[in-house]
């Protein structure tokens, strides 16, 4: 099935939600990403690095996966990519696991393994404080999507200061960027994944492995058509966050 995005995916081998990821660089080269890929360009070095991203569906979750994975592959990085989908639906859960630094790697990131995690939704971070490696940094964007058992008050929503203290006792870095300050362009909300993107670079530890710059082209060659606005999305982001 060919994504609205740039990439291929093909049926994946964990059951029914597991994706196989097959981006398709500019260049109109291909690389599958359930396996090690790597561009022709000699890499400054081979980091090893994972990063666990979790939200629902209709966030742009997958989108940021696969955004650094293109990345990663300008600066010749091998990138293992997988994305696995709870519900083929708004507001179902969703997955990723990008694994950087490694030709032959398998898709699952053990826990206390991730050197990052990226959570688009509230309560959903929760699914990833397992994951997070001790010192390291865990990323909340503060979208709140209320199941419907939490609508009908069948069930609890948990407060930020409770998910702080969830990341926190897990020896992870907290770093938080708040849902209502998402700028406009040209009278609408940016792409709230973009802007998280951008504050990403700015407030942890991934610049050491993926330059801010090569993030920003990848986002530019993207969309081509809409590139100005996603720029604008990515730049607000990282400045509104650059030295927290």
């Amino acid at each position: 099935m060919t994504g609205g995005h740039g990439y291929t995916e093909t049926q994946g081998t964990e059951g029914t939600e597991g994706m196989d990821v097959t981006l398709r660089l500019p260049s109109g080269r291909v690389c599958n990403t359930q396996y090690a890929v790597h561009n022709s360009q000699s890499a400054i070095r081979d980091p090893q690095f994972d990063i666990y991203l979790v939200g629902v569906g209709g966030q742009g979750v997958l989108t940021i996966g696969s955004l650094l994975a293109e990345a990663a592959l300008r600066q010749g990085i091998p990138a293992n990519y997988y994305e696995s989908k709870g519900m083929a639906q708004r507001g179902g859960f969703v997955k990723a696991q990008l694994r950087l630094g490694r030709e032959v790697v398998g898709p699952n990131i053990p826990e206390r393994g991730a050197h990052l995690v990226i959570s688009m939704e509230l309560s959903e971070s929760l699914k990833g404080v397992r994951f997070v490696k001790p010192g390291h940094d865990f990323l909340v964007f503060g979208h709140v999507w209320a199941p419907t058992a939490v609508m009908l008050g069948k069930a609890p929503y948990p407060t930020l200061g409770q998910v702080r203290e969830q990341v926190e006792a897990a020896g992870a870095r907290w770093r938080y960027v708040a849902a209502d300050v998402l700028p406009t362009y040209q009278g609408l909300p940016v792409p709230a994944n973009i802007f998280v993107l951008g504050a990403t670079m700015a407030l942890t530890g991934l610049p050491e492995v993926l330059s801010v710059d090569d993030v920003r082209e990848t986002v530019r060659e993207k969309w081509r058509r809409a590139a100005e606005r996603n720029l604008y999305a990515f730049q607000m982001g990282y400045d509104a966050y650059a030295g927290g």
